[in-house]
């Protein structure tokens, strides 16, 4: 690879990832959120590499009051690491500087690991814990994928 390529790829990455702070006034699921910055900008924020399931679905109100629970009104730093089709700022949530609601959500079994996005190994093995343990969604047999879902619901509006 030649250096000047290499070089972009670095400098594309420190753009892209950068942090805020703010603190959180809305949370629209289990895996989206809204902070207030001190600048008093709106951030809408997906968090990265999981994806919980959604409002409509089983659990989806549980994930969404699972992570309102942690972070609503409550200051956070998120590191964003990209800017999703609709706009929305992907991250990662840090709370009291240290643990990680992404984490959080994985083990409390309200989210799966969004492979197609993130292959973090270790947030892998979050989701195959809580899957042993049969907690959140792994309680139900028949749990389906959030992505599988948004397609089927996209059928039947057809």
């Amino acid at each position: 690879m030649n250096t000047i390529l290499i070089f972009i790829l670095l400098l594309n990455n420190l753009i892209v990832s950068k942090i805020v702070e703010g603190k959180v006034i809305s949370i629209a699921d289990g895996d989206t959120i809204t902070i207030l910055t001190k600048n008093k900008d709106q951030i809408k924020i997906r968090l990265h590499g999981i994806d919980c399931p959604e409002k409509k679905q089983p659990f989806g109100m549980a994930a969404k009051q699972f992570t309102s629970d942690l972070v609503f009104g409550k200051a956070i730093k998120v590191k964003i690491t990209d800017t999703d089709r609709y706009g929305r700022s992907i991250g990662i949530v840090y709370l009291n500087n240290s643990e990680i609601l992404n984490e959080k959500i994985l083990v409390a079994g309200f989210a799966w690991h969004y492979k197609k996005y993130d292959q973090n190994s270790a947030w892998a093995e979050l989701e195959n814990m809580a899957r042993k343990k049969k907690v959140g969604i792994w309680s139900d047999p028949n749990a389906i994928a959030p992505w599988d879902w948004r397609k089927m619901e996209k059928l039947h509006m057809k």
